[in-house]
């Protein structure tokens, strides 16, 4: 196993751990709305949100590529498919 599965496999045991010890019912002060839920439910919603932006900003970005700036593969910096209606038909 790497390094990586181990610890992720570790933090999700000791997560798992610290929300089921934490069940009892807590208010929550929102403006003006008082609701009353249950930390268990705060820490699973907490996890997951951060899971999910800890997915988002680090998975890799795609890239794509712009063909109308010259560069070594593209000198002119045209569009590579500047084949007319003619050629075209000659080559097919």
């Amino acid at each position: 196993m790497r390094i990586k599965t181990i610890i992720l496999i570790l933090a999700t045991i000791l997560l798992t751990i610290i929300i089921t010890q934490n069940s009892a019912d807590v208010t929550f002060n929102i403006l003006f709305w008082h609701p009353v839920i249950s930390r268990l439910v705060v820490m699973l919603i907490m996890a997951v949100s951060g899971f999910v932006i800890g997915y988002m900003v680090g998975r890799p970005r795609a890239y794509r590529i712009d063909d109308s700036h010259p560069s070594f593969s593209n000198p002119t910096g045209n569009d590579p498919d500047t084949l007319s209606d003619e050629d075209r038909d000659y080559i097919n």
